[in-house]
């Protein structure tokens, strides 16, 4: 059985990226354009990651994760985000916001697989 994840990025190419790079991992990957889109899409469906953007219309990636993060339904799912944003006060609002990992775009694909595992995602699906 593969991880399920959900990717949310406004950036239709870094969208196709992620799910290209997700695909050939295995993992069964679903988007969502915004952040609204992302954390309706959280609440109404068990992913095992949620990969965020921080940078998109409506509700940030801050705002997405605090709110996960904050809804024991959805607390225990790991929460990557994954955006531009490098700044020392970018990184330390989404620790606070309860991130699990903070990657920096560009970034590399196997670094990503990597946090992925040491999450407890794995291509086995265990």
């Amino acid at each position: 059985m593969s991880h399920r994840v959900l990717v949310a990025d406004d950036d239709n190419v870094t969208l196709d990226v992620l799910r290209a790079i997700l695909d050939l991992d295995e993992f069964e990957v679903e988007t969502a354009a915004d952040g609204t889109e992302a954390l309706e899409r959280a609440r109404t469906v068990r992913f095992d990651v949620v990969v965020l953007d921080v940078m998109m219309p409506g509700l940030n990636g801050f705002e997405v994760c605090r709110a996960l993060k904050d809804d024991p339904a959805t607390a225990s799912v790991p929460v990557v985000l994954l955006t531009a944003r490098d700044r020392e006060e970018d990184r330390a609002e989404g620790i606070a916001a309860g991130c699990d990992a903070y990657l920096t775009k560009p970034f590399s694909p196997l670094h990503l697989i990597e946090v992925l595992s040491e999450l407890g995602l794995d291509r086995s699906g265990t």
